[in-house]
């Protein structure tokens, strides 16, 4: 294949390859030159171009295929357009010749067909520079028409269109004889011809006047004809023709117009030619009367379609804007012709006319206008409904019967009614909430219209009203309760109308059903008012027979509307529908028997349908309350169905007695009861059968409160006697794997005898509908695994099969063929299969007839096919060569398409044993697309079959380089490009499919910039299957390569848009141009503008209506989102903004700017003919529709997903300073922070909307932008943020949503947002905060207002929602009050902070102060607390697993009622977390010391509202008030239970705020005494509480969990030690024993601890796992496990803060226990501290302690320092062999090693002063201890770092200074000589910094404290050596000058200090002095230098106190 790219046909390599792949190779040599000849060099061209000419018009008489010869006439007119135009009429007089020529042979026709097509694009490409020889080559064409067989009229009419596109106008003289050619063609035998002429019109009439003038009736006549006995692709044709050319007449084109004075074609006339095709078909005149009687009277079926199709065609061609200002004339057109006589002579041409009418509406309202224009639509359709409605009243109250057309004026009007009401439906539904002003609007009065004719006389139009209701109240769900109310009321009042009772109760089932559409619901107490009503109906049947009927089906049809409601609302109901049902049936045999013999045809109609509704009732309780379906209630179902089955049995002799009319309620029954059966479990009724045996509403009731099957828009259920075939089919397939072989046999047979006693048409009908019950039969046996059965039933049922292989009829043979292959796998036997497959190859090898041969292929595929590929594998090879063989039948195209598609089914079933046939499969398939005629699509679309089931099976392999592979890669690569170029929407959409799994196995072979283009182009088709493949593909395609997917279609816009404006300049009425439609048709591939492929896929969102497809197009877009949004956010940003933008205000949409005025004014001065025309220009310069709400719904979401994925990528996007900067670096940075306004913009859009949906994604928005945006400052106005500037617009987007008439779950959003809103800390303005604040203060009221509100719209789970979004909101807001309150009081009094915990300083202007938000919380409070305890409490009660639900209180809770229990527990789940945490900050402010009798009395005093909802529910009168502590006791039990319930299980997908919000309760209520005594007296409660805290710690890894945890098990030891303290304390004060005062604490005097009981052994449990998780080395199981890593990181700061805590809980651990059991756990809790001393002391840059080694000092200090240890004699030498072993660690950790990071001696050597200072007695004495102490002291003094130097000096001063002088002599001894030797060295080497300094200040003091601590007898040798060191450090007034400023300040301390010293030993210093007089002297010049400056540095000097203390403190002071 690699050969074939090259310029010139490489033909060395074409003569060495076999003859079968010539063609291929030519093929693939043509596809490469039309890639490269438009990318080339001109140059290169025109060199090669002879040879070039010459190889390809060679070809031309090599008799290519269909795609060759496509491709090589388009290669031929591209050279020449590019190349030199000297020799194309050479080449074109060839083509000519071979026109001409004689020669009819089949073998000379494909080279005759080739210089057809290469005429055709010579003149498409150059147009009119073949201008002068186009006379001649038309008349060549149109002659050689007259002899062609059908392939060359079809080639010679597209060359035809060809050249009438390219000459444009120009080839006028030859536009009457096309036209007259070709109009007798439309009714050619072949399909494909009648196209090709359908098509070449349409590109004629763009220039022939003639044809939408004089001969436009012609036109009509002749394509009604040619709609007779069509198929799809001709109806479609022809449609499109037929509407142009009606748009054309009405409104001409501007140029044609000029050019001739035309007399243009009115509205009405256009209208009436089109009508006399719907309503009269082809035959024009009417036929005479006799004719009019027979069938033929009807009009056939597919013109009526065409028909249709044209007038949506017409339409369309005109644009949305036409429509809207005609559509009152389009309207009452179209309802008048379902109104007609004509189109509804019988029920089924009726319904089926009423389908195509539906159609058209749909088609045009429903995508053609926008929002505005729809709901001015539905205003005109409800005067039309009205309009009919009072002529319907006028006939019917018409009594005197003067009116005698009267009755066929109602049968006329009801299909009226029926389109308009549909079409009314699907309006509002699809405008959903944007349709309320039609509601609301009194002038249009939809519903008292709609409702009027719910008392319609005929039934079908009542179903249409009720359904038409059920679409308004689905929209609009605030109208669901008052439609049911007032419904109910009518019923009530109009019992005697029998329309009345049909109506309303048609109305109120339909709506019913919808309900389940509605999130919200309907109050439980409508379902009391449905069951009472339908009673009452059914009571009353009997009294009155003028209604027995009506009431019986309205009582039964309420009842199974009724239980669509499901479980929660039918369970109450259940017991007295039980009893209903059992009374409707004869209790016994005896019963049936009487009951034969009594009553007349009337009474039996009507028991009929009564039973008929009660089983009908009983299907949809089992279909919607699968959950109630017990046993019992199954057994008491059975009682009513079996007695249903029997009296099936009599039913012949009852309609044999009364009449036939009974046959319908009779069929009825059996319908219900075989529909029922197929739902219930098979084994409830084994052994007692024996009973086997396009649609409209009226067809069945109970379709109208069904839930409607996805995709269908209304229901639209088949007529009766179909639906029950279909039902016992349904049910034969379930009961047949049940029944006993027997009887298998029995029915098998009869089914054979049934086959051969019917005749003719008849016996079709019913060997189908055997073969689908034995289809399903065997399906349900394959399904229920089971056999066949024996020999016997084998034979029967393969008798059966066998005989209708070789049926003429095709649907019957493929049912025989699927039959067999579905009995092959319920066999499953070898031998079987065998014997199946040999009989068909038989019948194969020596069939000739069609029929066997299609029918017998088939049987082959769906053996292999059901028994796969393992089961068939030994037939494979004989299957595919047969198979292979038939397909290459070119005489019998069905013979084809039957072999193809069974090959197709094989492959995809073999899987890979099939690899070894893909090569010749794959040549064969390549081998047919290149030689079968395109007009047989079928055999085209199993050839794409093939090709995607041959690419599956060779899967991955694809990507391989091996020789074969690439042949087979490329072949498939071929064959996918040659039917992507079929003009099949059928076979494009499989190469699409093909392609897409070629890019899934290798996708760099996939060439995607030209799929990508083409794919695009398919979006605009207007095939609704092409537009799915291309979007699946895409979807597929933008997972991976999102960018490059843009790319390329972004690409095709840039050509589109040159090609446009070049050929606009020419001419702007160029054929390019061409009808208006084609602006949207041909054109439409060019829709994409500058915003891409998103912005045409957006666009897609609001025109189509199919599911998945819009399903696909999230999914599209969402992956090109996720990939490209960050890179381009400003485009995605305005894509979105540009949708919703719609939605700000629909009203002023067409407010264009000022410039727009002025040329509106000259347009109204010009004529009508110009004014008309502009239309199209406009069209295509605006979007189609302005986007509709599900679209903008889609883009807010959008919006939240694009910043989602900002916050993901980079931290610039959410700060302006940095973002500002990035924006300055690189100005094609794009960041979030810079679009802010534009999103809240959008977010204030959709949050203010009418559509519902896009409220809740605008608030959504909203609350998204404030979390993420709240906290970025204003760099501009330092202490400002971001968002303060846009207060404004947030506290309008909330206020709509507070409304009254707001939906609970958008209330229950915006409370969220608010509270988001206040806790954010943004709103600076106290004003503004108190608007949003009074907004939830006003939903606070509501919440009071209690259970009992009057009006309610929705289900009480609704109000539940509603009621606890509020608390939960105040919840939210009180906590972040508190925080801000206890923050303010934490900090000092110097400038007020604002509510962040942004560390820069606010400055105080326009602050709020902080106490503001608890100031407006706080008069809420009484109120609010009890709401929370309330709603707490009942969600306590919620949470309690099922086996309690005995204890639930039997009205429900304060928020909720028993009937909702389910959804309400959902709405507890999402708001119990901030109110718990809410109670325990209220009950720790309030210190428990409120109780609920005082709140309420503050209440009410307070503020006189009206309280309701009252908390002691349960405690009944108030008399038996609880007391405060039991009160108090039931709150804390209330709050632990409920956190302990949770924190045991939390779900993995409860959000992480519930768990710490739940941790900061728990935290916060143990601040408050009384809580800490209340879990301290009873240990468990701790106990139980560190338990599930460590349970919760396994689970949830994020360590702000783990922090707050040990918070609490802080708090838990805290309350614990006080507690203990308490009581020992009381022990001392009662002066008992003091042993037994030492006992008290865990650990008794044992020492045990016992797990589960004891709080320490939890803690330390708890606290081990959390060190671990930390510093895993430490646990020895962790560290020598095999994968565990040694790893020495340093902590992150988050762990430190963590270890850190864990260490000082353990450190307190030892007071809780006894001395026994102190010794019990001290050995662990110093082991695990001196480890992570070691660990985590290691030195760092700038000397910061980590808090793990604050920690951990603090800790050792208070282990040491536990006084009990001590005085308690029996540990006392445990506690001593503890405390030096400790040391010893440490001061084996302190060994500096050299592997290690250096350890932080500073704090190593802090924690051995802490024992030489605290256990002095314990360490005594020990040689080893105190030379290792000395050592590590020695160190750090000879250490180079001053710092280190000045901490050990520090601490060498405390150990000096120790009052044990045992303790301190050795040290003194031993280390003060090194210290002396320092301070020496120093004035040598003079400090230069800070820190050297301080050292040398610190070394001075302890050699002073050594002067103060000598004897005074010593004390001039000490003096002696401290006087001259710090003399030494003073300098003479030269160097003075020139010193550093440490040297100076050296000098300043040193002089100080002599001057100190001088007065405290006067003696001794006089004799040192006296000694040395060098030192006396550089003494006093020192003095009085100090005294001279002292004047002058007066001001510089800082006072001389401050310096004594060090500059550098550690953290904590451990002294």
């Amino acid at each position: 294949m690699e050969l074939a790219h090259s310029l010139l046909l490489n033909e060395e390599a074409l003569a060495q390859i076999t003859e079968a792949k010539r063609p291929v190779f030519i093929f693939e040599w043509l596809r490469f030159l039309d890639k490269v000849l438009v990318a080339a060099n001109k140059t290169d061209v025109k060199e090669k171009q002879k040879k070039l000419v010459e190889q390809l018009t060679g070809l031309i008489s090599s008799s290519p295929g269909p795609p060759t010869r496509k491709l090589l006439a388009k290669n031929l007119a591209a050279l020449y357009s590019i190349g030199d135009t000297f020799t194309v009429f050479q080449t074109l007089d060839k083509c000519n010749d071979i026109i001409r020529n004689k020669d009819d042979t089949a073998a000379y026709l494909p080279t005759k067909l080739a210089a057809v097509a290469c005429v055709g694009a010579f003149y498409e490409k150059m147009g009119r520079m073949l201008g002068s020889a186009f006379p001649e080559t038309v008349n060549n064409l149109l002659k050689s028409l007259k002899s062609a067989e059908s392939q060359g009229r079809s080639e010679i009419l597209m060359s035809l269109q060809k050249v009438l596109s390219g000459l444009g106008g120009a080839a006028a003289s030859s536009h009457r004889d096309i036209y007259k050619n070709a109009r007798s063609l439309l009714t050619d035998r072949s399909m494909a011809v009648r196209c090709a002429v359908a098509k070449c019109l349409l590109e004629l009439q763009n220039e022939a006047v003639f044809m939408w003038t004089a001969e436009l009736e012609n036109i009509a006549t002749l394509c009604f004809k040619a709609l007779e006995n069509s198929n799809y692709g001709v109806r479609v044709a022809v449609s499109k023709l037929l509407g142009t050319v009606m748009a054309t007449a009405l409104m001409p084109k501007q140029a044609t117009v000029m050019r001739q004075n035309v007399k243009r074609a009115t509205f009405d006339e256009v209208l009436e030619l089109m009508a006399t095709g719907f309503l009269r078909g082809g035959s024009g005149f009417l036929k005479s009367g006799g004719e009019m009687l027979k069938v033929g009277g009807s009009v056939n079926r597919e013109v009526r379609v065409g028909v249709t199709q044209a007038y949506v065609v017409f339409v369309t061609t005109l644009g949305g804007q036409w429509l809207e200002r005609s559509f009152a004339t389009f309207l009452s057109h179209v309802l008048d012709l379902v109104s007609h006589p004509r189109a509804t002579q019988t029920h089924v041409e009726a319904v089926y006319s009423r389908r195509c009418v539906s159609f058209i509406l749909r088609a045009t309202v429903g995508s053609l206008l926008g929002e505005k224009a729809q709901i001015a639509a539905a205003k005109e359709i409800c005067q039309a409904i009205g309009k009919q409605m009072k002529a319907v009243e006028a006939v019917v109250n018409d009594t005197s019967g003067e009116n005698k057309s009267g009755a066929a004026d109602i049968a006329a009007s009801q299909h009226v009614m029926v389109c308009a009401l549909q079409e009314l439906g699907s309006l509002v539904q699809s405008l959903n909430a944007t349709a309320s002003p039609l509601i609301q609007e009194a002038s249009i009065g939809l519903l008292e219209i709609v409702t009027s004719v719910l008392l319609h006389p005929s039934m079908a139009a009542r179903l249409a009203a009720a359904w038409c209701l059920r679409c308004v109240a689905v929209a609009l769900p605030f109208q669901l309760t008052p439609f049911l109310d007032r419904c109910a009321e009518r019923l009530n009042n109009l019992k005697t109308s029998p329309e009345a009772v049909s109506g309303y109760s048609f109305a109120m089932a339909a709506l019913l059903g919808g309900v389940h559409q509605c999130p919200l619901g309907i109050p439980h107490a409508k379902g009391k008012m449905v069951v009472s009503i339908a009673e009452d109906l059914l009571r009353t049947a009997a009294q009155n027979s003028r209604l027995s009927l009506q009431r019986t089906q309205a009582g039964w049809l309420l009842l199974g509307a009724l239980m669509t409601l499901g479980p929660s609302v039918v369970r109450y109901h259940l017991p007295k529908m039980l009893l209903l049902w059992r009374n409707v049936f004869p209790r016994s045999l005896k019963e049936l028997e009487a009951e034969k013999a009594r009553g007349d045809s009337f009474t039996w109609q009507v028991t009929l349908e009564g039973r008929a509704g009660a089983l009908c009732a009983m299907r949809s309780f089992v279909a919607h309350c699968p959950e109630l379906l017990t046993e019992d209630v199954i057994r008491k179902l059975m009682t009513p169905i079996e007695c249903a089955m029997t009296m099936m049995s009599h039913i012949p002799s009852v309609i044999k007695a009364h009449g036939a009319h009974l046959k319908a309620s009779a069929a009825m029954v059996r319908l219900r009861l075989y529909d029922i059966l197929a739902l219930l479990p098979p084994k409830t009724y084994e052994g007692k059968l024996n009973i086997c045996g396009s649609g409209a509403l009226e067809h069945d009731p109970s379709s109208i409160y069904l839930r409607i099957p996805a995709g269908e828009a209304v229901p639209g259920p088949l007529p009766l006697g179909v639906s029950v075939i279909d039902a016992s089919v349904a049910l034969f397939g379930v009961v047949f794997p049940h029944v006993s072989y027997k009887h298998r046999l029995q029915m098998l047979d009869h089914f054979a005898e049934c086959v051969k006693q019917a005749k003719g048409v008849r016996q079709q009908a019913v060997q189908l509908n055997i073969f689908t019950a034995v289809l399903s039969a065997l399906k349900g046996l394959a399904e229920n695994k089971s056999t066949l059965g024996p020999e016997e039933v084998r034979k029967s049922a393969l008798t059966l099969v066998m005989g209708a292989l070789d049926n003429p009829n095709p649907i019957l043979r493929c049912a025989a063929g699927e039959a067999l292959g579905r009995m092959a796998q319920v066999v499953g036997e070898a031998t079987f299969i065998a014997r199946m497959a040999q009989y068909s190859f038989d019948k194969l090898k020596s069939a000739r007839d069609v029929v066997s041969r299609t029918g017998h292929s088939l049987a082959l595929g769906c053996l292999h096919r059901y028994v796969g590929g393992i089961g068939s594998g030994q037939h494979l090879k004989t299957s595919v060569s047969i198979l292979l063989a038939l397909a290459q039948d070119g005489t019998s195209p069905e013979v084809q398409t039957w072999s193809l598609h069974s090959l197709a089914l094989i492959v995809d079933s073999s899987g890979p044993m099939y690899r070894g046939y893909v090569e010749p499969t794959l040549s064969l398939v390549l081998t047919l697309l290149l030689t079968v005629p395109p007009s047989h699509t079928e055999v085209h679309q199993c050839l794409g079959r093939c090709l995607g089931a041959i690419i599956t099976t060779v899967g991955p392999e694809l990507q391989g380089n091996g020789a074969t592979i690439s042949t087979i890669r490329s072949s498939c690569l071929v064959g996918c490009a040659i039917t992507q170029d079929h003009s099949d929407s059928l076979v494009q959409a499989a190469a699409i499919s093909c392609l897409q799994q070629l890019h899934m196995f290798a996708p760099r072979h996939v060439n995607l910039s030209s799929l990508v283009p083409s794919l695009c182009v398919h979006l605009c088709s207007s095939h609704l299957l092409l537009r799915r493949a291309a979007v699946a593909c895409l979807r597929q395609l933008a997972q991976r390569e999102a960018a490059e997917v843009c790319e390329y279609a972004m690409s095709l816009a840039k050509n589109a848009g040159d090609k446009e404006s070049s050929s606009a300049n020419v001419n702007p009425f160029a054929p390019g141009v061409s009808s208006r439609s084609d602006i949207h048709c041909r054109h439409q591939g060019v829709n994409i503008t500058e915003t891409g492929l998103e912005g045409l896929l957006f666009g897609m969102l609001d025109r189509e209506t199919d599911r998945k497809l819009c399903s696909d197009i999230h999914d599209t877009l969402g992956h090109m989102l996720s990939s490209l949004a960050v890179e381009k956010l400003s485009h995605w940003l305005m894509l979105c903004k540009d949708v919703l933008a719609a939605s700000s205000d629909m009203s002023t949409a067409t407010l264009l700017s000022s410039g727009k005025d002025e040329e509106s004014e000259k347009k109204d001065e010009m004529d009508d003919d110009t004014m008309f025309t502009t239309l199209g220009e406009e069209d295509k310069s605006k979007p189609f529709v302005a986007p509709r709400w599900a679209t903008r719904v889609f883009a807010a979401d959008c919006l939240c997903r694009i910043i989602n994925l900002c916050e993901n990528a980079d931290q610039a996007h959410f700060d302006l300073a940095l973002a500002r900067s990035a924006k300055l670096r690189n100005p094609t940075n794009d960041l979030l922070v810079l679009h802010l306004s534009d999103l809240i913009r959008m977010a204030f859009m959709a949050a203010t909307d009418h559509s519902n949906q896009l409220r809740m994604a605008g608030l959504q928005a909203l609350e998204d932008i404030i979390k993420k945006f709240a906290s970025v400052p204003e760099p501009e106005f330092p202490g400002h943020v971001i968002l303060e500037q846009y207060q404004a617009n947030v506290g309008a987007a909330l206020r709509p949503a507070f409304s009254q008439d707001t939906p609970s779950d958008i209330i229950a959003k915006a409370c969220q947002v608010c509270s988001t809103w206040i806790g954010s800390g943004v709103v600076s303005d106290l004003n503004d905060l108190r608007r949003v604040h009074n907004l939830l203060v006003s939903s606070l009221d509501k919440v009071q207002a209690g259970k009992g509100s009057s009006s309610q719209l929705y289900r009480e789970s609704a109000t539940t929602m509603e009621k606890l979004a509020v608390l939960k909101a105040w919840a939210e807001v009180y906590v972040v009050a508190m925080n801000i309150k206890k923050e303010a009081e934490s900090k000092p009094k110097r400038a007020i902070k604002n509510t962040d915990d942004d560390d820069d300083d606010y400055g105080t202007i326009d602050e709020l102060p902080p106490d503001s938000l608890i100031t407006l919380v706080q008069p809420e409070l009484p109120t609010l607390s009890r709401l929370w305890l309330a709603a707490l409490k009942d969600y306590a009660l919620l949470t309690l697993p099922a086996e309690f639900s005995s204890q639930l209180p039997p009205d429900g809770g304060a928020f909720y009622t028993p009937e909702t229990i389910d959804t309400a527990r959902l709405h507890y789940r999402n708001s119990w977390a901030p109110i718990l945490h809410a109670v325990a900050l209220w009950l720790n402010s309030t210190g428990f010391t409120c109780s609920e009798s005082t709140e309420a009395a503050a209440i009410s005093g307070l503020q006189k509202r009206s309280t309701t909802v009252s908390l002691n529910q349960a405690s009944g009168a108030a008399g038996s008030a609880k007391s405060l502590p039991e009160i108090n006791k039931d709150r804390m039990h209330l709050i632990l239970g409920v956190s302990i319930q949770f924190l045991c299980s939390p779900r993995p997908e409860e959000p992480i705020e519930h768990v710490t919000a739940c941790l900061q309760a728990l935290h916060t209520l143990l601040d408050s005494p009384y809580a800490r005594v209340h879990i301290a007296e009873d240990q468990l409660i701790g106990v139980e509480l560190l338990s599930v805290l460590h349970r919760l710690l396994l689970t949830w890894n994020p360590s702000s969990v783990q922090l707050l945890v040990t918070g609490v098990v802080q708090q838990i030891v805290r309350a614990a030690q006080d507690y203990l303290q308490e009581k020992r304390n009381t022990l001392n004060e009662d002066d008992m024993e003091k042993e037994a005062c030492t006992v008290l604490g865990e650990g008794g005097d044992s020492g045990g601890l016992i797990p589960g009981k004891s709080l320490v052994f939890a803690t330390m449990e708890l606290l081990m796992f959390i060190l671990v998780r930390h510093m895993p080395h430490l646990s020895t199981k962790v560290s020598d496990s095999p994968s565990h890593i040694a790893t020495k990181t340093r902590l992150s700061e988050e762990s430190a803060r963590l270890v850190a805590a864990t260490v000082t809980i353990l450190s307190d651990l030892p007071s809780l226990c006894s001395p026994a059991g102190c010794m019990t756990i001290l050995p662990t809790i110093l082991f695990l501290i001196a480890r992570i001393l070691k660990d985590t002391a290691i030195k760092s840059a700038d000397n910061q302690v980590p808090p793990p080694v604050s920690a951990a000092l603090q800790g050792i200090k208070s282990i040491v320092t536990l006084s009990m240890a001590k005085t308690e004699a029996g540990v006392q030498k445990q506690w001593t062999a503890l405390i030096r072993s400790t040391l010893a660690c440490i001061l084996e950790y302190s060994q500096p090693e050299d592997s290690v990071p250096t350890p932080d001696e500073v704090s190593m050597l802090t924690a051995i002063a802490l024992f030489l200072w605290s256990a002095s007695s314990e360490i005594i004495g020990v040689q080893s201890l105190q030379n290792g102490c000395m050592n590590r002291f020695k160190n750090a003094l000879n250490s180079c770092d001053p710092w280190v130097q000045a901490k050990c000096y520090q601490l060498l001063l405390s150990v000096f200074q120790h009052s044990n002088r045992a303790l301190s002599t050795p040290y003194i001894h031993s280390l003060a000589p090194i210290v002396v030797e320092k301070l020496k060295a120093v004035e040598r080497n003079r400090p230069a910094s800070n820190i050297e300094l301080l050292a040398v200040q610190e070394g001075i003091k302890v050699l002073e404290t050594l002067v103060a601590l000598g004897e005074e007898q010593n004390r001039v040798q000490l003096l002696a050596l401290l006087v001259p060191t710090l003399i030494s450090y003073l300098l003479d007034e030269n160097s003075f000058a020139s010193a550093t400023s440490a040297s100076k300040d050296l000098h300043e301390f040193a002089l100080q200090n002599l001057m100190h010293i001088g007065p405290l030993y006067p003696h001794a210093f006089k004799t040192v002095m006296g000694a040395a007089p060098e030192l006396k002297v550089r003494l006093e010049t020192a003095v009085r230098a100090s005294q001279a400056s002292k004047a002058k540095a007066a001001a510089r000097q800082p006072a001389p106190a401050i310096h004594s203390a060090p500059t550098i403190k550690l953290k904590t002071s451990f002294f």
